[in-house]
């Protein structure tokens, strides 16, 4: 039996901070571990080579500065992890293993507003086709990440605003998801899970602290600090798109007048539009037509930018992020949006705080929210079910 302080007890705790150093990363060099963790580079050789010998971690030849070195990275037989994100108009399911690699993705149109229980049944229907076409064992998956679009209360795992998806009233996505398919779920708001997609995956590597913005049919912030997601006490942190702009402005489906929300959200912006270019114009159809020159579609794009802007110079203020990366459709306007937004950070932030950041695009589109659904489980395990081999108490239920 370990005892605290023991050299058994101090040695497992070295290997936990092995695992969850590369865990997190995905993958690392052995010169990197030992930056990470504290560990001396000698300390560093002798676990990665047991964890090696016992399955865990796999390393591979690859350079670093010009020199060779050994990249680790958990085996790929160690488990897998599934994201499930459910958006208004879609569900996309992914599957990934414990090195960070997506062995399968698969997506399909769904109008998650109308009912929680056919969400469920056809993320449940999507899963087990991943699953089964990926040949996985299903003893081998470890959790699920879940994705919702509006904010989860930290306490009761249920959605915090019912006004957002009504038709979910009562629901706990986290046991419902969970009790269909038999194993751990853990489960977030789709702003959080872009920013943790984003932070691992795309255009915040590298970065400790920064706010992914996602504007589509609602607009919300994920906020990063320190490399952690920040949630707030009651989960929902980074409600960014009920700042408030205009008092007298249009009336906000949280009840409030001129929110952010009612100047940047799809379903505010393209009526602007509907006169000139029809009621069926979208947002991708919108930004592709301001990427062509048309002058309608560039003012009502520059104008939200501006408005994004104004939000994003309240988050300077507040929590001085180094970067900021927008996600949703209108990212793809690239410097059409960015550009203003730029510019009204410049003109409404703290000059120190907006000299020091970066607008950039998100880099993985409307993948990030799901690949931010495997990053959470990523997260969220524990590394002792890797170092035991166990697997799930539950049978899973994949068939």
């Amino acid at each position: 039996m370990e005892t605290p302080g023991s050299q058994s007890s101090l040695h497992r705790a070295n290997l936990e901070r092995v695992v969850r150093a590369v865990r997190l990363a995905g993958s690392l060099t052995q010169a990197e571990i030992a930056r990470s963790t504290g560990l001396s580079a000698a300390t560093v050789s002798n676990i990665v080579r047991e964890l090696k010998d016992g399955g865990t971690v796999q390393v591979t030849p690859t350079s670093a500065g010009g020199r060779r070195a050994r990249s680790v990275s958990l085996s790929g037989d160690a488990g897998v992890v599934v994201g499930v994100d459910f958006g208004h108009t879609h569900l996309r399911v992914a599957i990934g293993n414990l090195a960070h690699e997506v062995l399968a993705e698969e997506s399909e149109p769904l109008d998650v507003d109308a009912s929680a229980a056919q969400g469920f049944d056809r993320a449940e229907l999507l899963v087990n086709r991943l699953i089964a076409g990926t040949d996985i064992r299903p003893d081998k998956v470890i959790g699920v990440g879940l994705g919702v679009p509006g904010p989860i209360d930290v306490e009761t795992g249920t959605l915090g605003s019912t006004a957002i998806l009504p038709g979910w009233v009562g629901i706990n996505p986290r046991e419902e998801l969970s009790e269909r398919l038999g194993v751990p779920v853990h489960v977030d708001n789709d702003a959080n899970l872009g920013a943790l997609g984003e932070l691992v995956w795309g255009g915040g590597r590298g970065v400790k602290d920064l706010a992914y913005i996602k504007v589509a049919s609602g607009v919300g912030a994920g906020l990063v600090i320190n490399g952690q997601i920040y949630r707030g006490p009651g989960g929902t942190a980074g409600e960014i798109g009920h700042i408030t702009l205009d008092e007298s402005g249009p009336v906000c489906r949280c009840g409030n007048r001129g929110c952010l929300e009612t100047f940047t959200a799809a379903r505010y912006i393209l009526g602007l539009l509907h006169s000139s270019h029809g009621p069926d114009l979208t947002v991708e159809r919108m930004v592709q037509l301001a990427r062509e020159g048309d002058p309608g579609c560039r003012r009502v794009i520059g104008d939200v930018g501006r408005h994004i802007g104004s939000g994003v110079a309240n988050l300077c203020n507040l929590l001085n992020p180094s970067r900021v990366v927008l996600g949703g459709d209108l990212a793809e306007a690239g410097e059409l949006v960015l550009a203003p937004i730029r510019e009204s950070v410049a003109r409404y932030a703290i000059p120190s705080a907006a000299r020091r950041l970066s607008v950039v695009p998100g880099a993985l589109g409307g993948r990030a929210e799901v690949l931010g659904a495997l990053a959470l489980v990523l997260n969220e395990m524990g590394d002792s079910t890797l170092l035991d081999g166990s697997v799930p108490a539950a049978a899973p239920a994949f068939t």
